[in-house]
């Protein structure tokens, strides 16, 4: 048997650490095992998946080197690798679940369903959906399916008793099937959900190993289910441990940066990233730290990976890559920088910006040392506005980053609009609203054009100094991001239709 190990990423949003280290670890098994490893897009959102978020995953785990022998930009034996390309095959087997009893239609409206929902809570009882539909006739579901009638094909359940797996770090795993819930399987749409469509590729695609985040736990039941309805064998399973934050949480954007871009734009190195995430749960026989990816190739075994959270530190993550730097002789260092920030057209960017504003040369440093640093320099006293209350600063920060993180496109067109809009909807004027951004994105109010730059510097970045300048004055308690979110949602709305959150 040849070990086939995947990485299945949704292009919902920006690369996130934690798809390159489930990807580093499917990697190292397969390769160690002399086996492939394979890329496949998982793009069934069709609202949210978009080409530019797949072009920067796959542009992000080139760049650590995560290089697959199969996947949607080189082909492979058993193409399509993106879902979205493969719909007919998902609705085939659908129906091959219903023809054998294993799955049924159901029709309930989404009105329908959230009261099924608000009644199961009322009585104290997990939301799940309660089997309604298998109660109608085989001749009442021909009719409603004649009629036209909306609806989705949902898969059998048992109503009792414990499931059992295998986890290759966990030994046998015991989840009882009143906590599993009838997965929808095709939705009215016809598109799949995640369930139908992963079981489906990894079975056709010949699979062996599937090494996933720990979050996947409880779907596994509904997965070996399906493998058992199709009569295959499942593949072995191996579910890792998250990714958290210092304070044990589950590693997020909220607390940490969180995209493969934002350590690239910092200036981490590919190889200190890798061998950073290579040390999460998992360390080299000999315990040293610093490690690359073919020594850890030739070392690898996914028994030494430990169930304890392993934290995310970004303090140790830049002293790791210092030990990087350190072994690059000075002319290897000098052809890393250069090739660190080599990209003409934001170098061009930068200089259209700060050619109106400069007489010598030498004075394109201050101008645009900026857009090359992690954070400005930044105090509290900054932030103070003799037009904005120092809660006007903090929820402007905090409702542009909620704003802009929603966003799919990011260009001067979008950018300017969404603090154009929240300005005038906060109802501050834009020249009192906009310093607090040119502080926190360049740490000072002379500046090139500060949207422009939020371009520039690109998503990532963005972001994290939008927060650090948000922690520099104060960021929401827990209590205050409630209701502050309601208020951001509310300034959205028509004046006559806004929510008094006072």
């Amino acid at each position: 048997m040849t070990v086939r190990t995947r990485i299945a990423p949704s292009p919902t949003g920006f690369p996130h650490v934690g798809t390159a280290y489930i990807a580093l670890f499917n990697l190292c098994f397969a390769k160690q095992h002399g086996g492939e490893f394979i890329l496949r897009i998982e793009d069934t959102d069709q609202v949210r998946s978009t080409p530019e978020s797949e072009k920067m995953i796959l542009d992000s785990l080139r760049w650590l080197g995560l290089n697959w022998s199969e996947g949607p930009d080189i082909g492979g034996p058993h193409a399509p690798y993106r879902q979205s390309e493969r719909m007919g095959i998902y609705k085939q087997y659908a129906l091959e679940l219903v023809e054998k009893g294993h799955a049924f239609y159901a029709f309930e409206t989404a009105e329908e369903l959230d009261q099924m929902r608000a009644d199961q809570q009322a009585r104290g009882e997990s939301p799940r959906y309660d089997g309604r539909a298998l109660n109608l006739s085989a001749e009442e579901v021909k009719t409603r399916l004649a009629a036209g009638e909306a609806h989705v094909i949902r898969m059998k359940i048992p109503t009792e008793g414990i499931c059992r797996f295998p986890d290759m770090l966990r030994g046998e795993i015991e989840i009882p099937w009143t906590q599993v819930d009838m997965q929808v399987l095709l939705k009215t749409d016809g598109l799949p959900t995640y369930h139908l469509a992963n079981v489906v590729d990894d079975h056709l695609m010949e699979i062996t190993h599937v090494i996933r985040g720990e979050e996947w736990i409880p779907s596994a039941p509904k997965h070996q289910l399906l493998y058992q309805y199709f009569g295959w064998d499942m593949p072995t399973l191996c579910h890792m441990p998250l990714l958290r934050n210092p304070d044990k949480s589950k590693l997020s954007k909220r607390k940490n940066p969180t995209s493969i871009n934002y350590y690239k734009d910092i200036g981490v190195l590919p190889e200190a990233l890798l061998n950073y995430l290579g040390r999460m749960g998992w360390s080299m026989p000999d315990e040293r730290e610093k490690f690359s990816l073919a020594e850890m190739v030739e070392n690898f075994d996914i028994k030494r990976v430990s169930l304890g959270g392993p934290i995310f530190d970004v303090e140790k993550l830049n002293w790791l890559n210092g030990q990087w730097i350190k072994g690059l002789t000075p002319g290897q260092l000098l052809d890393t920088l250069l090739t660190w920030k080599a990209d003409r057209k934001l170098l061009e960017d930068i200089a259209a910006a700060i050619q109106p504003r400069i007489n010598l040369l030498s004075e394109a440093v201050n101008w645009a040392g900026f857009y090359f640093n992690q954070f400005p320099t930044l105090s509290k006293e900054q932030f103070e506005s003799k037009k904005l209350s120092e809660e006007q600063v903090r929820q402007s920060l905090q409702f542009a980053i909620w704003r802009l993180e929603s966003m799919f496109t990011w260009n001067n067109d979008t950018v300017s609009q969404t603090l154009m809009d929240l300005a005038t909807q906060m109802e501050i004027k834009l020249r009192d609203f906009m310093p607090t951004f040119f502080i926190a994105i360049a740490g000072s109010t002379s500046s090139t054009p500060v949207m422009q730059s939020m371009v520039t510097i690109g998503p990532d970045l963005t972001f994290a100094r939008l927060r650090h300048a948000l922690e520099i004055v104060g960021g929401p308690s827990k209590k205050e991001t409630k209701v502050w979110e309601k208020l951001n949602e509310s300034l959205k709305l028509p004046k006559n239709d806004a929510v008094d959150n006072t």
